[in-house]
């Protein structure tokens, strides 16, 4: 481990030697990776050794990782820091870039690391090519955050913020902007600690003018960092909900709807769940109309069809007075419990047994034979077996139920799952099927129960 860390803190050779010891800092010694590195740096026809070296040095290097041996892995990356020396170029190139990754994945979890020792490799490979010093200061400064040092985290990225290097920095424009976000990130981390604080204090105090003002001052700079990104094609779901988050906070309510409409809509964005969840929520809190609401939901639910906002989703078909957002409620149900994570959800096997009901006697069975059809020859093993009746029934004895209600409708009573509960007697399902007898038993579907 210190051999590992000298390695990276000692200023650069001058020269071309390669430093010869393989003895780890734990006390570990490979005496067939000393002699392999021994003739490799021999110059001419040993230069192959020295690639094929390098080479084997990094796939123990990955496996010991996989393995999750970390004292192990920065053995040998002690041996593989060589290949900053290689004759090739390109691998001299790519080299800085393997190291860190590598590098600093060994420092997060090695039993001997800490704050200090990963700041020091940082700091040490910031100045190693020079391509990768802003995603070296990016992650550098996450991890200053996931250790609570804000402080410094900041201080990293106000340093990174400044980097210039030629033709280099223009090239890396879009890291700059995410370095700004991350530091506007914690700007609104801090405007958020002093909207807390706000709310505890009276209007009328002198205090609630200071805070205001400082909380209007960190809003103004998080804006701007926040903005520059948000411009660019990609994922940015922390900044849009903390940007938002202060616009509303403000009452710029139609800027903050213009940012998560473009978020969601635009084109130039990559499919983003989370930017139509945002628009929803927003929408939502605005009062937005009803037809709104179930045009984003209806986007959401083409791109995750089991989303816990589907059941919401039905709610608002099934209230709206189009006929088509009838039938497409009863097929966001069904799509729903097409999923395994889904199969327990008692809320959606009691909105489809009701459902079901109010679709036959409103005389839409072919709706339901739509939806049967391309289910039938799947959802009775994968639902309504006499494994799950038995299972259902001693873990939740009221999902049962409602998942029987189902099943007798769609199989009829020859059912397994429909038959096994119904024999359990449970008072509540009698009286469920009484009722649904009387409402619906002209009605069925392939050998109903009704």
């Amino acid at each position: 481990m210190s051999d590992f860390i000298e390695e990276l803190t000692r200023p650069m050779p001058e020269d071309d030697g390669v430093e010869m010891s393989v003895l780890s800092g734990t006390g570990m010694y490979f005496p067939w990776l000393r002699k392999e590195a021994e003739t490799a740096v021999t110059g001419g026809k040993k230069e192959k050794d020295f690639a094929q070296t390098t080479n084997a040095c990094l796939g123990f290097i990955q496996e010991a990782l996989l393995k999750h041996q970390w004292e192990q892995a920065a053995e040998y990356m002690h041996s593989y820091l060589q290949t900053l020396e290689d004759s090739d170029t390109s691998k001299r190139q790519a080299a800085p870039e393997i190291i860190w990754k590598l590098g600093s994945e060994i420092l997060y979890y090695h039993p001997k690391s800490n704050v200090e020792t990963f700041s020091t490799f940082a700091d040490r490979m910031k100045n190693i090519g020079v391509m990768n010093y802003l995603k070296v200061s990016l992650q550098h400064a996450l991890y200053l955050l996931h250790h609570g040092m804000l402080e410094d985290a900041n201080r990293n990225l106000s340093q990174a913020e400044t980097w210039r290097y030629g033709e280099k920095s223009s090239s890396q424009e879009i890291l700059i902007n995410l370095i700004q976000a991350y530091k506007g990130l914690l700007q609104y981390y801090t405007w958020s600690k002093k909207k807390m604080e706000l709310s505890k204090l009276d209007v009328d105090d002198y205090a609630y003018s200071t805070a205001t003002k400082n909380m209007v001052e960190h809003s103004w700079k998080t804006s701007i960092h926040f903005n520059s990104l948000i411009q660019i094609p990609g994922v940015w779901d922390p900044f849009v909900k903390s940007y938002v988050e202060m616009l509303e906070f403000y009452g710029d309510h139609d800027g903050a709807r213009e940012i998560l409409t473009n978020y969601a809509y635009d084109e130039k964005f990559p499919s983003n769940p989370n930017a139509h969840i945002y628009l929803y929520n927003f929408l939502k809190r605005e009062k937005a109309p009803e037809e709104k609401l179930i045009s984003v939901l209806k986007i959401l639910y083409q791109i995750v069809p089991s989303h816990k906002l589907m059941l919401e989703f039905h709610r608002l078909l099934r209230k709206s007075e189009k006929e088509e957002h009838h039938k497409l409620g009863l097929e966001v149900l069904f799509a729903v419990l097409d999923f395994a994570r889904c199969n327990k959800n008692i809320t959606a096997w009691k909105y489809l047994g009701k459902y079901l009901r109010q679709t036959l006697m409103g005389n839409h069975l072919a709706w339901v034979q739509e939806e049967w059809n391309s289910r039938k020859n799947w959802w009775p093993s994968f639902h309504f077996s006499y494994f799950w009746a038995k299972s259902d029934w001693k873990e939740y004895e009221a999902l049962a139920c409602e998942k029987a209600l189902v099943a007798g409708l769609l199989l009829g009573k020859g059912c397994r799952y429909f038959r096994y509960v119904s024999k359990q007697g449970h008072q509540g399902l009698k009286k469920k099927i009484k009722q649904m007898k009387k409402s619906v038993k002209k009605y069925n579907i392939v050998n109903s129960v009704l």
